[in-house]
């Protein structure tokens, strides 16, 4: 179904891997895993036809259904329901039988007439594409990823970047492709998706390539696991799933590190033979052939895997503000017909620390764009207190230009910084010498998390406004900002599905949408953040 032959992968200059060869068969479930910035997400391009190698080939047999991790793909002003049937050419069918069904009932015979037959053709291509058992089909599955009917008639510019991403992840899935590549997956899902999630992949028979940070979902769907390692610019594969893959590499790392370890002995052996044997004209020849073997026993064998190399994530020293930085007063937003929530008041006062949550499509991700600036409430205001100053994080990392470099983009954020400082900071978040150049559209979605994530370590800001910051990121860097959030002194509003992030931040408040119910923190709340 798929064949990647010789593959070289770069991203920019950097080289990620070289001369990599694998099939992906009918049936083969793989995880692809590594650290951030390995290339997973440049590798799933290529094999999904979005993207060139720097040299090999991929080739592809049958439909191939890619989820990448931007939503922001499609015509905004689509609706919902058709870009889920778009996957199976169905979207057109059904907007000309719905609008053949308005002209039916038209007083000129003429018009009506010509309206049925338009009904009639566009029914019977309807019934050749599956008829209306497909939509049921898209519907039930579009439910399953906790879309409601109320969403499916929205147009897309209309939702929420977790909105816009599960109705992709609806797309890929109705699409009935012979392989899925998905990257992250289960981002914006709630507990009861995910598990439904699993069962689907459980009982898919075509083919499929995950990237996830979701142990359960890997330990539960695949059966063979890609490794790929940014030190060695290889991939491992191991014909097999996710926990006899576990063991088997650590014990691979064991063996590299024993042989290691061996080949070096050996080794240093044969120099300090050639070394006290130079000292003799006779035996000089001899002392040069040792040397050239200890070499080449030295070449010939696996070096231990370097330690992965984890982001050192801080959050910044607050600046000064006022007792109540952050007031917001009687806040509403409606799309269209659709109320999202209204009435909302809430004051942030120094060193808060307050959750939102809400069912997905409540509006948290709209209230805190309503917060930070970036959008404006139908009915309310946001009122700054002495001092404010805010700090955004984005989860589709909407505050990044994706047009200009790494390096630019901080320059952006911290225009004080010299170009020393600014590339100091970037180092410190694993973005050295060539990254720093790299346009920001090109990055993984770890690396973007990684960049908007620096941006706010120089931004003094006092008040934090984090939209899903765990997502995209290795189990080492999620620690790190867990370790951030647990130290940080200012505000802190946060959004998140996971837990560890809820238990970091050790919230005194929730905000719970869209009713607006503001409560202080208790335990019985922790119940809900998977869910919301």
């Amino acid at each position: 179904m798929i064949t990647a032959q010789n593959l070289e992968v770069r991203a920019g200059a950097r080289l990620l891997m070289e001369n990599v060869s694998f099939r992906v068969a009918a049936g083969d479930k793989i995880g692809l895993v590594g650290r951030n910035g390995a290339g997973k997400t440049t590798m799933t391009k290529i094999l999904a036809g979005e993207a060139l190698p720097a040299s090999g080939s991929v080739h592809r047999s049958g439909d191939v259904g890619y989820l990448p991790q931007d939503p922001r793909v499609g015509d905004p002003e689509v609706l919902a329901r058709d870009r889920i049937l778009s996957a199976r050419g169905l979207d057109d069918v059904v907007r000309r039988l719905r609008d053949a069904e308005a002209q039916m009932g038209a007083d000129d015979p003429a018009v009506a007439e010509r309206a049925m037959k338009r009904w009639a053709r566009a029914d019977a291509e309807l019934h050749a594409g599956g008829g209306y058992a497909a939509e049921a089909e898209a519907a039930t599955i579009a439910a399953s990823l906790g879309i409601p009917d109320r969403i499916l008639g929205q147009q897309l510019k209309t939702l929420s970047g977790g909105q816009r991403r599960r109705v992709e992840l609806a797309r890929i899935l109705f699409s009935g492709a012979d392989v899925l590549i998905l990257d992250e997956p289960t981002n914006h899902l709630d507990a009861d998706s995910i598990v439904w999630l699993r069962d689907f992949l459980k009982a898919h028979r075509g083919g499929f390539i995950v990237i996830s940070h979701d142990n359960e979902l890997l330990a539960d769907t695949v059966n063979k696991v890609f490794h790929l390692d940014a030190n060695r610019c290889v991939i491992d594969v191991y014909n097999m799933g996710w926990k006899h893959y576990l063991t088997q590499r650590e014990t691979d790392e064991k063996r590299r590190k024993r042989e290691r370890m061996n080949a070096e002995n050996k080794a240093k052996t044969l120099t300090d033979q050639a070394n006290k044997m130079r000292a003799k004209a006779s035996k000089a020849q001899a002392a040069q052939s040792m040397l050239k073997r200890a070499e080449k026993m030295m070449a010939g064998v696996e070096g231990e895997r370097a330690a992965d190399k984890v982001a050192k994530i801080k959050f910044p020293s607050p600046a000064p503000c006022g007792k109540t930085p952050l007031t917001a007063e009687g806040l509403s937003r409606t799309y269209g017909a659709l109320e999202v929530f209204t009435g909302v008041d809430l004051a942030i006062d120094k060193g808060s620390r307050v959750v939102i949550l809400g069912l997905n499509g409540a509006g948290k991700t709209t209230m805190l764009r309503i917060l930070a600036g970036v959008d404006a409430p139908d009915t309310g205001k946001v009122v700054p207190g002495h001092g404010l100053k805010i700090g955004y994080y984005a989860q589709e990392h909407e505050t990044l230009d994706t047009r200009r470099t790494v390096l630019e983009n901080m320059q952006s954020a911290a225009p004080q910084l010299t170009d020393t400082e600014a590339r100091t900071v970037l180092g410190s978040f694993l973005f050295s010498g060539e990254d720093a150049h790299k346009p920001a559209g090109v990055l993984s979605g770890g690396e973007k998390t990684r960049l908007a994530l620096a941006s706010l370590v120089v931004s003094s800001a006092n008040v934090l406004l984090l939209d899903e910051p765990t997502n995209n990121l290795d189990p080492a860097s999620r620690e790190e900002v867990l370790d951030a959030i647990r130290r940080y002194e200012g505000a802190i509003i946060l959004v998140t599905h996971d837990e560890g992030a809820v238990l970091a931040l050790e919230p005194d408040r929730v905000l719970i949408l869209p009713d607006g119910v503001e409560d202080l923190w208790n335990a019985s709340y922790a119940e809900l953040v998977s869910l919301a």
